[in-house]
Parts: C-alpha cells; sequence; structure tokens
C-alpha cells in the first residue's frame, strides 16, 4: 500500500465519517432510531453529503503543513495562520476577491456548521496560544483532538516529534492536558499507522506509552485503555459507555473502538461511530481518519467517498501533502 493512498484514505475517510455523523449529531439515540428505526443511521445521507467544521479544519490543518513545509517556516505559528483563514472562512459568506490561492478561494468551506466555542474563541484572542501560555485552559472539548490527524502524516518526523507538533497547535485553541494530550496521542497513533505501518492497536499502545511519559496524562490514558479492553459488541450503549464525544479523550477514544469493532469493514465501523447520543459527526471523523489512514483509500466505501462534499479538494490537499515526500513510499518499504 503506497503513502500516497494512506495519506488520502486519512482525510478522504476523516470526511465520510464527518458527512456521516453531521445530520445526527445533538441528537439523542432515541431521537435517532425514532428518525431513522430501530437500527439507527445506516447510510450516508445526502448528494453532496456535507462536512462540518471538523473536516474544514483538518483541511487548513493540512494546508498550514504544507506551507510551512514549502516555505520553510516553523509548524506552528503556520497552522496557526492557516487556522485563522479558517476563522474567516466563518466570518464570510463567500471567498472574497483578494483571497489567496489556497483553500481560502474554495466558496463551500464558508459554511458555517457548529464550529467549536474553543476553536473559535482561541483564535479570536489575537495571540497564539503556547504550552507555557494556552488559549482556553479549561478547555478540553474536541476541537483540536479532530483537526490532528494531519500532524501523523509528515515522514520527516519521528513519531515524538508528531505527537510535539499536534500538541503545540493544540494549545492555540485548547489549554487543558486532556485536551491537547489527546491530539498529540491521535497524531502519534496515525503516525504508527502510515509509516510505521503498524496495527491499530500497536499504535495505541505506542501513543500510550508516550502519553504516560506526560504530566496530568490521566483522562487520556484511562479512555485509550477503556476503548482497547471493552468488548466489540459495537451496539450505541456499549459506544455510550465511553463517553459522548464532546470532550477530547472521549472523542478519541469512540474513534478509536469504533475502528476496532470493525477493523476491515469501514462503513459498519463509521456507522458504529456515528450512531450514539453524543458529538457523532467527530466521533466518526476520527475513525475515519484513522481507517483511512490503517488500511488506505481504497478501502473506503466508493459510494460514500463519491458524495462527500468537496472530495477533488480533499484528494488534491491529500495529494499536495503527500507529494513533497515522493521517496516515503520506498522508505516504507525498505
Amino acid at each position: 500500500m503506497s503513502y500516497r493512498s494512506r495519506v488520502r484514505g486519512c482525510l478522504l475517510g476523516g470526511a465520510i465519517g464527518d458527512a456521516l455523523g453531521n445530520p445526527v449529531e445533538f441528537l439523542s439515540m432515541h431521537r435517532i432510531r425514532a428518525r431513522f428505526g430501530p437500527d439507527g443511521l445506516t447510510e450516508l445521507l445526502g448528494d453532496p453529503a456535507l462536512i462540518t467544521d471538523d473536516t474544514q479544519m483538518t483541511l487548513f490543518t493540512a494546508e498550514g503543513l504544507i506551507r510551512a513545509g514549502v516555505r520553510g517556516e516553523d509548524v506552528a505559528p503556520a497552522v496557526h495562520r492557516a487556522h485563522l483563514r479558517w476563522l474567516d472562512t466563518q466570518r464570510r459568506p463567500a471567498p472574497p476577491p483578494d483571497a489567496d490561492g489556497g483553500l481560502a478561494g474554495h466558496a463551500f468551506l464558508y459554511a458555517r456548521r457548529a464550529p467549536g466555542n474553543a476553536c473559535l474563541s482561541g483564535l479570536e484572542s489575537g495571540r497564539m496560544g503556547t504550552l507555557a501560555d494556552p488559549a482556553n485552559p479549561d478547555s478540553k472539548g474536541c476541537g483540536a483532538v479532530m483537526r490532528s490527524a494531519p500532524f501523523g502524516l509528515d515522514p520527516r518526523w519521528t513519531v515524538e516529534e508528531a505527537f510535539a507538533a499536534a500538541v503545540e497547535c493544540a494549545v492555540q485553541t485548547h489549554g487543558h492536558p486532556s485536551g491537547y494530550l489527546a491530539a498529540g496521542a491521535f497524531a502519534a497513533i496515525t503516525h504508527e499507522m502510515v509509516l510505521a505501518e503498524r496495527g491499530l492497536v500497536e499504535a495505541v499502545e505506542g501513543a500510550l506509552g508516550l502519553l504516560r511519559q506526560r504530566p496530568k496524562h490521566d483522562e487520556v490514558t484511562a479512555a485509550l485503555e477503556q476503548a482497547l479492553t471493552l468488548d466489540r459488541a459495537a451496539t450505541p450503549e456499549r459506544v455510550e459507555t465511553l463517553g459522548g464525544g464532546w470532550v477530547a479523550e472521549e472523542a478519541l477514544a469512540i474513534g478509536v473502538y469504533a475502528a476496532l469493532a470493525h477493523p476491515t469493514d469501514v462503513r459498519r465501523a463509521l456507522l458504529v461511530a456515528a450512531n450514539h447520543s453524543g458529538d457523532s459527526d467527530s466521533t466518526a471523523a476520527i475513525a475515519g481518519n484513522l481507517l483511512g489512514a490503517w488500511h488506505g483509500e481504497a478501502a473506503l466505501p466508493a459510494d460514500w467517498v463519491l458524495r462527500v462534499e468537496g472530495r477533488d479538494t480533499i484528494i488534491k490537499v491529500a495529494d499536495d501533502l503527500a507529494g513533497q515526500f515522493p521517496h516515503a513510499g520506498q522508505e516504507m518499504a525498505g
């Protein structure tokens, strides 16, 4: 499996999970079943199937990493500037005449679909949060973890460096340790699957090792350990024992659990990640990022990929990111 396929799979998988969970975010499982039947949501809705701020911010994160690489800039300020461009899309109805040639020029990204308050306030603060002085120090919502998969896709970094880069950029909006450490763990898991070609369980165990080296890791560690050990019945009731996904460690745990429940059936795994009384788009987006990174683009449901909003743009961003490292696949094979 090629590096490019894994990068495409990661970004496209996250987008289809996001679009799948979008219509049922904020709905209880009782209301989901009342609307869609006893099995809950069983299909991707809409043509196009609409993404949310989860995919928007993931794409802008990737764009920040691309520009940092091309221009030889430090990662944190480059990603911060990218997120400020995303913030501008949430304030305008359409691209301005002077929009640059990147994502800021794509009209579909200007839709405002329940962006997280911490993401907005952290970016509106007029400063870049740092680990020493984070934005929103009490916030551990899932808005940082859900955008952090791209940090795991850079083959120049060790897994420790991917973890650290995700943390450094997470604190720009989410300053609670569980908020930024979950982002670091997600990047590390993605890195291990894409660049070390490890399975999900082994990748999570590696991330747990990195977490235990950090202060105040207990909540994220406990959530991931529960995801690994919870039986794979994968009913909504079982998923909800992990929480609702509104906070970072729960969102990551649900995404991991859904991917482990159906490791070779992306469609079923994403339905598990979306069908619960919680932040369905974020948890399904994380599950999709993980499964796409693990198995590559070809494992994704083709009919869902064809209908996801912004598909061509997502593919271009993935290819631009992978294209910076033309020898990554050879290095993996070696």
